[in-house]
Parts: C-alpha cells; structure tokens; sequence
C-alpha cells in the first residue's frame, strides 16, 4: 500500500509521466492491428462510487497479466451515467476516490508491455445532459432525452474530445473502445437539428413517425449526422494525438452495416451475453471483409443464471464462443465486470486464464485468415435502412435465421454487403438474398449481371422474389396467404411460419417441393420454389419466409430444403463434411495454406445461459477439392497428421472427433 501511495504522489506531481513510466526501458506494446487477446472490466461509475482506487494495487495488475498474458487490457474510465471512474480534470468525477487508480493502472501496463484502452461512454453521457440539458437530444413529444446527447449541440466540442485529449495526453493511454454510440444514437428534433434537416433536404415539415411522408429521408439525415460527429471527433483526436487508437462500438460492424467512413483504427463490438454463439456468428461473418483490424468481445457471463444459480460462464464456454471469432480470423477479449471500486473480480480471472491458453494455441492458425468465398448472404444496406425506424437497430433476423440453416447444413458463408461485393460478385459460387424488400436498382442490375455471366442467385420470401419477377419470368401465384402454410418436401411436412405465395413456374422452371395450406383440406397452393436458367447462371426463388420458419425450433425440413437448394445452384463447394449438423464449417488461407475450420456447435447454446459441457461430435467425413495431390494434411493446433486419398480431384480424410474447435490445415507441394 505505501508503494501504490507513493507511487501516486510521484504521477500526480509528473503529469503524464504514465504514458512512458519507464521510459526507454518499456517493452513494446503491441498496435491493436496487431493484438490478437484482450480482457475488458468495465462498471459504469455512478453516484455510489465513492472509493475508487481503494483496492486497486500494482499486484491485482500484475496478476491478470501474469494468469491471462493479453496483449492489451482495456478499463473503465467513463461509462453510461457519464461519471469518469478516474479524477479527471475536464469531465464529471465520480463522488470519491482514494489515489488515482487510473496512473496505477498504466504504470503496471506500460512497465510489461501490455497496452491499455479506456472504456468511455461516447454518445450515451447521461450526466453530461443532466447539467446541460441543452446537450440532449429532444424527441418527437418535445422532450429532452436523458441519454443520449445531440450531434448539433456542443458536447463533443465541450467534453468528448477534451476528455480522450486527457487521456491521451496526461495518462498516456493507448487508446479508447468508445461505447453507446451507433446503438444509442437516436432521431433529434431540438431547433438546431431540426433546421439542419430543412436546410438540407428542403422538407419544411419534418416527419415525427414512421408512415410520415420524408420519414425515411429524416433518418437517413441523422445517420449522416453520426458519421460526421463520429469522424469529426476522431479526426480532432488524432490531430493532437496521432498515435491514440479509437473504435466507436459496434460502428461499421452488422450493427451498422455500411462501408468504414470514419478515421477509426479498429473494429469492435459486444456480442450478445446469452444467444452468443449465433450472435458472434452473425457480426463475424460480416467484420471479416469491413478492411479494419476486427476484434469481438464476449461477455465473460450471463444476465441470466443457469439452473445452478451460477452467472459466470465456464471455460469451455467461452471457448466455443471464442472459436467462432477465431475461425473466421478475428481477435477475441472477454468482459468481466469491475467492482464498485474499480477493483476487479479476481476469482473471475482464472477462466479467463483458461480461454486465453486456448486462444493462443490457435492463434497463429487463425488471425488475420481470409475466408475464401463460397456462399455471400447478403446483409443489404439499403434494404435494412429502409426496413428499421430507427438509426442503427440491429433486427437482423431474416440475416440471421437463413445463416443458422445454411451453416447448419455445414456451407461456408460470409454474411456481405452490397460495397463488399462490388466488383467481385464472381467471386462466390452462390449469392442468398434473405427477404430483402429493397434493393438499389443499380445493385439488383448488378446481381442480374452476376448471374447472367454464370453466377447462382438465390431469392428468399415473396417480397424479394417480386422485385425480380418481371426480369426472369418467375412470379407469385397469386397474392401472398395471410395464413402460415406448411412446405412438403421430401414426404415431410414442416410447417411455416409468415406469409407464403406459391412460386409460379414460367416454361423453362423447374419447381422444388411444395406449398400446403393448413385447416383448408391440405390444398396445394404450388411449388415452394423455383430454379431458373438465366444466361450462364442459374436464379431460384423461394415463396417462403425461411427465416422466420428456422428461426428458435430449427426444423429439419427447412434446412434440407434450404440445402437442396444451395446444391443444385453450387453443385461443387470446395468443402464438404458429413456426419453432423452441429458443426460450423469455413474455409479461409493463411499464410500459403488452406484451412478448413470445424467448430463443434452442439448442444442447447441458444437458450442455456450456462452451458456446463459441450458434448463432441464426430466422426466428420470431408471431402476437399483441390487441384493437386496436397504435400500434407494435419489437424491443429495438436498437429496431428491426417491420413487421406485423393482422386478425381479431391480429398478424402475423416476427423475422428471435434471437442470444441479444429482445424483442417493442407499444404500444396
């Protein structure tokens, strides 16, 4: 306790003094392009807080980096209520602390080479609104908004950049993960805002609810306001301070699926603490080709204790969701909560300990790997931003329920948007369209362009199917069934959730499986899709919601429709692996070598909010294509060879058993 004391008299007299404690003698801390494992504590300071820095010492540092070994450790400095966690100069303190843990933390970090990030509340700033109101955002009813400030008044001029400018400046830290931003944003109708939207658009009366006419004009508008506020803070940062690295939560990511537009150096978001395994599925798929270093962060446990009572997640839990990040080439860190004080959860920390070794015997299998493309389902930025009433919501299911079953039927997919297929549609065998009601007609000319030149389209719903029904010939028949319908398929009947319309067959159609109605004698309503020949390439249409129909009961009849599909448009997939549904397939290079990624996905993931095992799977039988006879094959990380034959063009080898996370790695001659 005397060292830590002294330790912070010496750091309040030499401000600044903690960005090169040490000197010439710091190790070097890794860029976060270059990190790969981190640990994030956060807890939100509020009113309560009136002893932080009481328990935070050198040695509970030192222990973390000592069990987990992260490249970076990120902590809370300002969260949601707006109170500053640490005894800054230009924000609003927290009621008390004893030291200024803040100093401690960065010495212990710079002296082992362990960069550090702050945890700042950006957008959301509630305190800031409480002492000036003026600061927040105002709402349709004329009421001032205790969350989230406005993108016209002058907090980010007044708070936000002096506040990282602080950190940055006289703590010396690497950087910020900045949270509530994107998600927290919301429409402003304060004078300023308001005016800003007139002079901009010409629209003298502004929309106050969905229907109105300019409604979505008026919500394009403040999301442009987010990216210029987003840009403009980062771009005054980084103007003072060009080596402070900044990510704003969840920006550029599923959450706000759209191109990078902002100076950020890295991408970040907070999965979901319970359904994790399917949420980390989703924002992986579509990080990997946003172009930024990306990293996900799981929640170390849940909002909701298991049948035991217990809250924190087990190891092998957090190792699944950790592997899901990993097989698709991204960094990982986990999130466990601070105490009131700042201090952290020690007996938290040998978990993570555990995942950390198990990330790190994958590491250099995984980071940085570029999927290889099979299946592109389309996360289309126009359709979504026409299809939410608010800024950057993220109701992504019909995204989601058609990724579970395609990846459920062992496809390698990448979740894409319209900027990351520009220019390399060919490159994917097989494009899925999930229910989009709204294409730019420039892109949909784009995806016809596709398919003519010999790619495959696949079109699910009857509201996508319609938008390119005239163009092929293939066309609902008759107006959609109010009433949920079953599907046959197979001699099974599966019943369907959502409207269902009958795909009608043009003369060079060939229907797939059929459509029912339910408690109208069972009639047949038609085909429930359709393929069609179209140039080079092959189009089908599917008059269902197969989303809606997968989503939560996973019916197996769904997904082998789905997958009947998928292989008459993409006959040949590179990988193809027999024995389980539970298992997650994607393919990626690295370094020269082909990998095949099998993360085991068993058990009750999306509903249990403690899993205490995850049973095996296994044996897999996979077949590769490949051109020539490899010079090796092996299974990692353990680096066991695989025996296998190859003939025809293919690879044929069978994975005995996948405990949570293999690799399939082959070496060319």
């Amino acid at each position: 306790m005397r060292y830590g004391l002294l330790r912070w008299i010496v750091l309040a007299i030499l401000p600044g003094v903690a960005g090169g404690v040490c000197g010439a003698e710091s190790p070097p801390r890794l860029k976060r392009a270059d990190s790969f494992l981190g640990v994030h504590f956060d807890f939100h300071a509020g009113p309560d807080c009136t002893e932080i820095g009481k328990n935070t010492t050198p040695a509970m540092i030192e222990s973390v980096i000592d069990q987990v070994r992260p490249d970076y450790i990120q902590i809370d400095c300002k969260g949601h209520p707006g109170l500053s966690s640490y005894p800054t100069k230009v924000g609003n303190q927290a009621p008390g602390f004893v030291g200024d843990p803040l100093r401690v933390w960065r010495e212990v970090t710079a002296r082992r080479g362990v960069a550090l990030y702050m945890h700042y509340s950006g957008v959301w700033d509630s305190e800031a609104i409480r002492r000036n109101p003026s600061w927040g955002i105002v709402d349709a009813g004329g009421k001032t908004q205790g969350n989230a400030t406005s993108f016209f008044g002058p907090y980010a001029e007044r708070l936000l950049i002096p506040q990282l400018r602080e950190l940055a400046g006289d703590y010396g830290v690497d950087g910020a993960w900045v949270d509530g931003e994107c998600w927290a944003s919301a429409p402003d109708y304060g004078p300023e805002a308001l005016e800003a939207f007139r002079k901009a658009t010409g629209v003298q009366d502004p929309p106050r609810k969905p229907g109105d006419p300019h409604w979505f004009e008026f919500l394009e508008f403040h999301r442009d306001a987010f990216r210029r506020y987003l840009r403009h803070y980062v771009a005054e940062v980084k103007r003072t301070h060009p080596d402070f690295q900044l990510c704003s939560n969840w920006a550029f990511t599923d959450h706000m699926a759209e191109p990078v537009s902002a100076p950020v150096d890295f991408l970040s978001g907070d999965y979901s603490p319970e359904d994790s395994v399917n949420s980390a599925r989703l924002s992986g798929r579509y990080l990997v080709r946003q172009g930024r270093p990306w990293d996900l962060m799981a929640w170390s446990f849940s909002r909701n204790p298991g049948k035991n009572g217990s809250t924190q997640k087990t190891a092998v839990q957090l190792e699944r969701e950790a592997a899901v990040v990993l097989a698709l080439g991204g960094g990982f860190q986990a999130y466990i909560t601070q105490k009131r004080d700042g201090s952290i959860r020690e007996e938290r920390i040998p978990v993570m300990a555990e995942v950390a070794k198990f990330c790190r015997a994958r590491q250099a299998l995984c980071h940085g790997a570029e999927p290889v493309p099979q299946v592109g389902l389309l996360l289309s930025t126009a359709g979504h931003y026409r299809a939410i009433n608010g800024l950057f919501n993220r109701d992504l299911s019909r995204v989601s329920g058609v990724l579970q079953a395609l990846l459920e039927s062992q496809h390698s997919v990448e979740v894409v948007g319209e900027h990351q297929l520009a220019g390399r549609l060919a490159e994917y065998p097989l494009i899925v369209v999930p229910e989009w009601e709204y294409l730019d007609p420039g892109f949909r000319g784009d995806l016809m362009g596709y398919v003519r030149g010999g790619g495959n389209l696949l079109l699910i719903g009857p509201a996508t199917g319609a938008l390119f029904a005239e163009e092929l010939g293939v066309a609902g028949a008759g107006a959609p069934s109010p009433k949920s319908g079953q599907l046959a398929f197979r001699g099974g009947m599966t019943p369907l959730k959502g409207q269902v319309q009958a795909v009608r067959l043009g003369p060079r159609a060939r229907g797939v499986g059929e459509l029912r109605r339910i408690g109208d004698g069972d009639g047949v309503l038609g085909s429930a899709a359709a393929v069609v020949p179209v140039g080079k390439g092959k189009l089908a249409a599917v008059g269902f919601s197969v989303a809606r129909s997968y989503l939560g009961a996973r019916p197996a009849g769904i997904r082998d429709f789905l997958d009947d599909l998928v292989g008459q448009l993409a006959p040949e997939p590179i990988v193809e692996v027999k024995g389980s549904t539970d298992v997650d397939v994607s393919v990626a290079r690295h370094r020269g070598r082909l990998l095949v990624h099998l993360v085991n996905t068993s058990g009750p993931h999306a509903t249990e909010p403690i899993v205490e095992a995850i049973a095996p799977i296994g044996p897999l039988a996979v077949t590769i294509r490949h051109r020539a006879p490899p010079a090796k094959i092996t299974l990692e990380p353990s680096g066991q060879p695989l025996p296998f034959d190859y003939r025809d063009g293919a690879i044929r080898l069978r994975v005995p058993r996948v405990d949570i996370h293999e690799a399939i790695v082959v070496e060319a001659r």
